[in-house]
């Protein structure tokens, strides 16, 4: 099943974030607890891990792009 994976909220008064760096790339398998992207925001860099197994399928927010809380930034195929 396809999902689209969205930009979490880390701290209260964050509202969007930069994607700095893309671990994985379409076609790319995902293991839980393997990072996937990089975020910068205006206090912390931060690194979002899988929650789960499957293959990156496609990239909705390239690199150096903002994007909001919330807002989807790849789709991946679970399982």
């Amino acid at each position: 099943m396809k999902v689209k994976l969205k930009l979490p909220r880390y701290g209260m008064n964050m509202e969007e974030a930069t994607i700095v760096k893309w671990h994985k790339q379409p076609g790319d398998p995902i293991k839980e607890g393997e990072a996937l992207y990089e975020i910068e925001t205006e206090k912390v860099t931060q690194v979002i891990e899988a929650t789960g197994d499957g293959t990156m399928v496609e990239i909705l927010v390239p690199e150096d792009e903002v994007a909001e809380v919330g807002q989807a930034v790849c789709v991946v195929e679970a399982g």
